[in-house]
């Protein structure tokens, strides 16, 4: 049976609004402190933010891991519009918000939507296109986390005082395409013939550590793990290192968007060379890349030219390495457990994505991010690496199409 060609065009669409909308609420609340830290907000303190930042990366956690598997039962379709549902509905709250605690509260349950809403935006994408641009897939949808990112940036900047303004915003956006959503989206052709599969053919959670898929969840776990530990690290924290390492306060802001510039093409990049040579073999020159750069950045470069074009690079190399494991995990897991091992995946990564901003702080407060915040990076991409070179060359996973309901 043939699909109109519209009906992937809007999937792809939709994915990417989807993870658009995480990049914006991660800059929204990031751009947001500052004020509410000035104003005294709510009786807002530098302890608090922290605890409402972390409150919200832990929800986005905890959404991935619990939410995410739910859709290799209950199918993508209906997950990813409730996830966006929920993330929506919570965003519009946070603005009145009677109290910090509750400020958190609500943070926290947008964050539960919001974290099943990537990986469950990668899984359709991934069996929405054929197996071998499953690399292409990952990397194309994440872009959109960037995309977000800077349009947060910009309204940032335009809001000023008015920080209620970006989370009415994320959640409006939220709301208006929840229809859409459920008029365009389909629901997954893989999901459905998997679902069709006899009971002796399906998986559980449980053979994410059985002898089948052991070796493969916990090496792209650990990288999962490392990227994202590099990639909120770096975001959070670049302008100080650089700060600290002499350059000028304008120059250490400037490097932070050439670094997520380099974001963006890497990832366009990784994912076509990736699909033409194996995602594997392409993850680890990525992450080894990665290793390279961070270690190289420990030096004092006096040339602009050659800073910026080391920034870049990194951008290039590090931000898209961890997408590459998406893609990986895409291809390898069969579509009765796809959605469970990226899930997964993701939550292991959030945790990543905690304990870099942690530890770099750790580091500027004890004196010494520079150069050491670097060697850490650098460790921590090496180690990646490590994961990478422990997957072996695991066949895609086989499937049967079915045909597409518009659900």
């Amino acid at each position: 049976m043939t699909t109109s060609p519209v009906r992937p065009v809007w999937t792809a669409v939709l994915c990417w609004l989807t993870v658009l909308l995480e990049g914006y609420d991660l800059v929204a609340l990031g751009a947001t402190i500052p004020t509410l830290l000035k104003s005294g907000y709510l009786g807002f303190t530098a302890a608090g933010a922290t605890l409402v930042a972390t409150v919200s990366l832990i929800g986005v956690a905890v959404g991935a891991a619990f939410l995410g598997p739910l859709t290799d039962r209950f199918g993508r379709r209906g997950m990813l519009i409730g996830s966006v549902l929920l993330f929506s509905l919570f965003t519009l709250l946070t603005p009145v918000a009677p109290n910090v605690a509750t400020f958190g509260v609500f943070r926290f349950v947008a964050g539960l939507g919001l974290g099943a809403c990537m990986p469950v935006a990668l899984t359709v994408m991934s069996e929405n296109l054929p197996a071998r641009r499953r690399a292409s897939a990952s990397t194309f949808t994440m872009t959109g986390y960037h995309v977000g990112a800077v349009l947060t940036s910009v309204l940032a900047l335009y809001a000023k005082e008015d920080w209620h303004l970006l989370f009415y915003g994320g959640g409006i956006v939220g709301l208006l395409a929840v229809p859409l959503m459920w008029w365009k989206l389909p629901e997954s052709a893989a999901y459905l013939a998997a679902k069709e599969e006899p009971e002796t053919e399906r998986v559980s959670l449980r053979d994410l550590l059985g002898s089948r898929f052991r070796r493969v969840s916990i090496a792209v776990w650990t990288g999962s793990f490392m990227g994202l530990l590099l990639v909120y690290g770096l975001n959070t924290w670049l302008p100080q290192l650089m700060r600290t390492a002499g350059y000028p306060i304008s120059t250490s802001i400037t490097l932070l968007l050439v670094l997520n510039i380099g974001a963006v093409l890497g990832l366009v990049l990784a994912g076509t060379i990736a699909d033409r040579f194996g995602i594997r073999p392409i993850a680890r020159i990525w992450f080894g890349a990665g290793a390279v750069l961070l270690a190289a950045l420990s030096l004092r470069i006096g040339n602009a030219f050659l800073l910026n074009t080391v920034v870049l690079l990194t951008g290039v190399f590090v931000f898209s390495a961890q997408v590459l494991i998406y893609g990986y995990v895409a291809q390898v897991f069969p579509a009765r457990l796809r959605g469970t091992a990226l899930g997964l995946t993701s939550a292991v990564g959030r945790l990543g994505s905690i304990l870099g901003p942690f530890v770099t702080g750790a580091l500027v407060t004890a004196g010494v991010a520079y150069p050491w915040g670097f060697y850490f990076f650098a460790v921590v991409a090496a180690l990646g690496l490590g994961a990478v070179l422990a997957l072996r060359g695991e066949s895609p996973a086989p499937e049967r199409l079915a045909p597409v309901s518009a659900g």
